[in-house]
């Protein structure tokens, strides 16, 4: 197998991952820190904005698992390279989305 593929695989589990909070949140009618925000990344977006950039990633996430090679979720480097995309996606979420909702530790953890 191509090695690419499972880069491809990696980011596709990233964008997942990051569809998720986005789609939610607009979902819920709750505004939340979008690349479209002003300061972006910090600044909040609408609820609108939200569920369009969350089914953009998800749209993406698709196009990169699905449609790149031929992805099987039983093979196991495929499942990991999806399954590292998204803990790295969720890890990174959680340590800069916490600085603004209030979910980092004071231990750093």
């Amino acid at each position: 197998m191509n090695w690419l593929y499972n880069v491809s695989y990696f980011f596709g589990g990233a964008l997942l991952a990051n569809a998720i909070p986005h789609f939610v949140s607009g979902m819920m009618g709750r505004a939340f820190q979008s690349p479209f925000a002003t300061p972006s990344g910090v600044g909040l977006s609408s609820s609108t904005v939200n569920v369009l950039w969350g089914f953009a990633n998800f749209v993406f996430a698709w196009l990169l698992i699905a449609r790149v090679g031929t992805f099987d979720l039983l093979a196991v480097d495929n499942a990991i390279a999806v399954g590292a995309g998204v803990l790295l996606m969720g890890v990174i979420s959680a340590r800069l989305f916490g600085q603004f909702h209030g979910g980092n530790s004071p231990t750093g953890l």
